[in-house]
């Protein structure tokens, strides 16, 4: 109540604010009042996790009062029946006795015979062997003396062949040897030519470097005379152009034509270097001064259209600013309450499907880490099966954790049902009594969807409506093999 009471005095004030046009003082009392909304959902969800644990706590003891005395009960019924079942031992054990010294009789008689079967059946295994062994090596010499005679008819035929090229090639030889000994006298004489050949050749060809390397002489020094022309023709270019470019300049600078004041006498006794200092006073004088700027009017009027431009989307950008900031805060606020709502049924269906897979006496709640800041708070979830008191999930088996998965899934999953869901082998580390529970609650929730599970386990393939297998008769090719159980039913 004093939540509201203060909720409602900010209000007061912020109108007050909107008569005044106190813009800054109204966006800071409605950031304020929505701390002060987040942190009223921030308590109710922390009255609401308080009742629900009270509501939680009575129940408990009204279901421990209620087992305690049904185990009262069945202690006094089970004793009765241990006394029973004490006699009907004994009569049992007796029995059992006699039973076993002629089962011990039976076992040693089986034992010597099942030796000598062993034993017989081995001598036969090693016979058998020695004569497929026997069998395979005659197969193989015969084999053997068929191939030496198919290569005794070969070298035979070789031989022969071999023996006729052998007469060829002796006559063959004794022409090359007469052709040689023509052929070793003709080249003697070629080589006596060759010699003088190479005589002259080397002869001219001293000759033709002398000539060659007068001639680079001749070409080098006609390059060198090339250059230096070059050089004074661009010289003189330069010079042309700079007499132009002075000639230029004095018509258009100082209204002085060259070709007029050249043949005029000299009017002062100033000599050059007078002259020159005095020209570099004035050109200092005029760099000095600066150049004349035309458009600075023009620059100035621009760069005013800009500044205004730029200003007014300044303004546009914190008009815009503020905006996106009281929207932020609307966001966050809905965000924050179908948070809430979202957590606290997502919370319900988790102890609802915890307790539909383990027992009644099971308990499992989801809590928020850091309420005050539901942006950024982590949930703990929390699983107690019975005879357990974790103090975390980690501390769990197998079994039970997927369990406590399957039951944080379908929680989440019945908020918004899907028409499909695809499960994954999620059987895989549960025993059969948590398979029996599985099956039943994905019958509970077949009625309004149809759910497709991949599974090795038989009781979950037996609970199911349609099963499909794959299966390989031929090396890569698969085929699909549907069972449908709806009709056998």
């Amino acid at each position: 109540m004093s939540l509201k009471a203060e909720i409602q005095s900010r209000h007061n004030e912020v109108i007050g604010f909107n008569e005044q046009l106190k813009e800054h003082a109204i966006r800071q009392t409605e950031t304020e009042i929505n701390q002060l909304t987040n942190q009223a959902f921030a308590a109710k969800n922390k009255m609401e996790n308080i009742q629900a644990a009270q509501q939680n706590a009575a129940q408990r003891l009204a279901d421990i009062a209620g087992r305690l005395q049904d185990e009262n009960d069945a202690i006094a019924s089970t004793r009765e029946e241990l006394q029973s079942l004490n006699i009907k031992l004994q009569d049992t054990t007796q029995s059992l006795s006699v039973v076993e010294n002629e089962y011990q009789l039976a076992e040693q008689e089986y034992n010597f015979a099942t030796a000598q079967f062993n034993e017989s059946n081995l001598q036969l295994t090693v016979q058998q062997s020695k004569i497929t062994s026997l069998k395979q090596e005659l197969v193989f010499k015969q084999n053997q003396l068929n191939d030496l005679h198919t290569q005794i008819q070969t070298n035979t035929t070789q031989l022969s062949e071999a023996a006729d090229a052998i007469t060829g090639s002796e006559e063959a030889l004794s022409a090359a040897e007469e052709g040689l000994l023509d052929m070793m006298r003709k080249k003697d004489e070629e080589e006596q030519k060759l010699n003088e050949a190479d005589q002259a050749y080397y002869n001219l060809r001293n000759a033709l470097q002398e000539k060659e390397s007068e001639l680079r002489h001749k070409v080098k020094s006609r390059e060198m005379i090339d250059h230096l022309l070059s050089e004074i023709k661009d010289r003189l270019n330069e010079l042309k152009l700079q007499l132009a470019g002075m000639k230029e300049r004095l018509s258009v600078e100082f209204k002085v034509e060259l070709d007029e004041i050249l043949d005029q006498a000299r009017t002062t006794d100033s000599t050059l270097e007078e002259l020159q200092a005095s020209s570099d006073r004035m050109k200092k004088r005029l760099e000095n001064m600066g150049e004349v700027n035309p458009t600075a009017i023009e620059a100035f009027q621009e760069m005013k259209k800009r500044y205004e431009f730029i200003l007014e989307q300044k303004n546009d950008l914190v008009s815009a600013k503020e905006s996106l900031l009281q929207t932020i805060q609307e966001v966050e606020a809905t965000a924050n309450q179908q948070f809430l709502d979202t957590f606290n049924k997502v919370r319900e269906n988790f102890q609802k499907v915890f307790k539909a897979l383990f027992t009644d006496e099971d308990t499992a709640d989801m809590i928020l880490e850091n309420p005050e800041n539901l942006a950024e708070t982590g949930i703990d979830i929390v699983a107690k099966p019975k005879g357990k008191r974790p103090s975390s999930i980690t501390q769990l088996s197998g079994g039970e954790k997927t369990l406590t998965a399957t039951a944080l899934l379908f929680a989440i999953y019945l908020i918004k049902p899907a028409p499909f869901c695809i499960l994954d082998e999620v059987d895989a580390p549960l025993d059969d009594a948590n398979v029996g529970k599985f099956t039943n609650m994905i019958k509970q929730f077949s009625e309004n969807s149809q759910f497709i599970i991949v599974t090795h386990n038989k009781m979950t393939m037996g609970a199911v409506d349609v099963i499909y297998g794959v299966t390989m008769q031929e090396p890569g090719v698969s085929k699909l093999v549907p069972v449908d159980f709806r009709s056998l039913n």
